[in-house]
This record gives C-alpha cells, structure tokens and sequence, in this order.
C-alpha cells in the first residue's frame, strides 16, 4: 500500500503537470485550429476549441488544488479537500457545454447545408488529427498516473479531458479521412460524435466529483478490509457498526467496537487507541478514525 503524498508535494507535483498541460494545449488548439481553417475541416476547428477548453479547464484544476491544500483553520477545521470536487464539477460543466456547442455546430451544417456544396478538406487536418491523437494520449496517460499518485480528483479529471480530446481526434480522423474520399458530409458527422464523446466525459467526471462531495461510503472490499484489521486487535471482542465517507479523496472512518465491560477505562482505552492506530497506519487514506467502546453482552 503506498504512503500518502505530503501537501507540499501534492502542490508541486500537480502544479507541474498542470504547466506542461497548459503549454502542449495551447500549442496544439493553435495547430489544430490553423489546420482546420486552412484545410477547410469543420471537424478540427471543432477539435481545436476542445483543446482550447483543456487550457482552461487547467487552470480550474490548478486553482482547485492550491485552495483545496490549503491547512486546516479555525473556519475550516477538517481541511480544505473538498474545494478540489467542487473545481472538478466547475470543469465537467465546461466540458458539456463545449461538447453541446460542438454538437450543434456540427447538427446545423448537416441540417442546413446541401451535400454538393460541403467542401472536401485538405490532407493537413488528416495530418493535424494524427500529432493529437499521439500527443493527447500520452498527456492522458502522464496526468492519470500523477493523479493516482497523488490521489487528485481535479487532476483525474483533466486526464479524462485529455483522453476525451484524444477520442475526439480519432473522430475527426476519422470523418476527414471519409471527406477525402469522397463524403464531405463525414467531415461534419465527425463532429457530432466528438461532441457526444466529450459530454459522455462531462458526466462520468461529475457524477465522481459529486460522490465525493455527498460523503459517499467506501467500497465494501475496503470496509471489510477495515474490520479484520481491527478484529485482529487484541481486546476487541466484535464490530458493532462501522460507518465510513468520503471527504475529498480522504476517508472519515467511525467504528464501534466491544470489549469486555469489566475492563478498567484505561484499558478500554488502550484498546480503542490500538483500534485506532491500525486503521490509520494500513489505510494511508483514511483522514481521521473514531472509535467507539461498548461493553460486550453477557451471555
């Protein structure tokens, strides 16, 4: 089981992908968008503004990670966690409307525009489509792995951006390589699936971030997981209850335990605290545990 990440090292680790995320975006909506004009594919403008979106949506996540690091204060005595999911909802609602704009753009030409006066792009969007497909890949797969790292769900939740971009360039490969032989309409196809593909991702990141945010429970393999650790202790005769929730990416974890009622307090106490302990040194990512002491019944 790995360690948990320090604040500080959370900080600097998302803060740094977070750059290079920025620079390869900009470089490639710009790419994308020149492309798109000059090669005449509706399809890549329509890939380049998402990218654009993804130079935005960083900065929701960098901000997201510098307040949710933020120490606990005397307004906000259990952290700032949660402020990242919120930013994480901010950037799933960015990504739908820019999946509906592209959508709509795209419905409007297969409505309106009659097949034998489409345009049949150039070779360079084909081009433009490949470069981001690579790029765009390798940054969802270097984001995802610095946010299972450092266990971000803003920085998760720009990865899956990445992938929606990557997909999206698939799809306007796709439709660009139909316009080239001969369908034009293609080009514009393209861009509806995309649209499709990115708001598929808007849900998936909000639905996460609102688990999060509504103290969702644990998975149950890590509940059992929890309760054998603790029966194993020495003094604990059985589980009453355990309750677990979400704060953030960090767990709160209460238990209720019995022991034997005719043990002194400080020794109740002393099996509260071993409780206590092994919860929090085998499950890095449990924030806080409380223990409950009953006295077990009398047979």
């Amino acid at each position: 089981m790995t360690n948990p990440v320090d604040k500080q090292s959370y900080k600097k680790i998302a803060m740094h992908v977070s750059y290079v995320s920025i620079v390869i975006n900009v470089v490639l909506s710009i790419g994308k968008f020149i492309a798109g004009i000059v090669g005449n594919s509706a399809a890549m403008v329509s890939d380049a503004v998402h990218s654009a979106s993804d130079v935005f949506s960083t900065f929701i996540v960098m901000i997201g990670v510098k307040l949710s690091s933020k120490a606990p204060d005397a307004s906000h005595q259990y952290g700032h966690e949660k402020i990242e999911y919120i930013a994480s909802i901010f950037l799933a609602f960015i990504l739908a409307l820019t999946g509906l704009g592209i959508g709509y753009e795209g419905m409007k030409i297969i409505i309106t525009k009659d097949p034998s006066q489409l345009v049949k792009p150039s070779l360079l969007p084909m081009i433009a489509a490949i470069v981001s497909i690579v790029v765009k890949e390798w940054m969802f797969i270097y984001t995802r792995g610095a946010a299972r790292h450092i266990k971000s769900g803003a920085l998760m939740a720009d990865a899956w951006h990445h992938r929606s971009d990557a997909m999206s360039s698939v799809g306007s490969f796709i439709g660009i390589g139909g316009a080239l032989l001969g369908y034009p309409i293609m080009d514009s196809i393209a861009s509806v699936v995309i649209s499709i593909m990115i708001i598929h991702a808007a849900v998936k990141i909000f639905q996460d971030s609102t688990n999060k945010l509504v103290d969702h429970a644990c998975d149950s393999e890590t509940v059992e997981a929890m309760k054998a650790h603790v029966l194993k202790q020495k003094g604990v005769l059985g589980i009453d209850d355990i309750r677990t929730r979400m704060f953030g990416s960090k767990y709160y974890v209460d238990i209720d335990i019995t022991a034997d009622g005719n043990l002194p307090l400080y020794k109740a106490h002393q099996i509260a605290d071993e409780a206590h302990d092994t919860i929090e040194h085998n499950f890095p990512d449990v924030k806080h545990c409380m223990v409950h002491v009953s006295p077990a019944q009398k047979v």
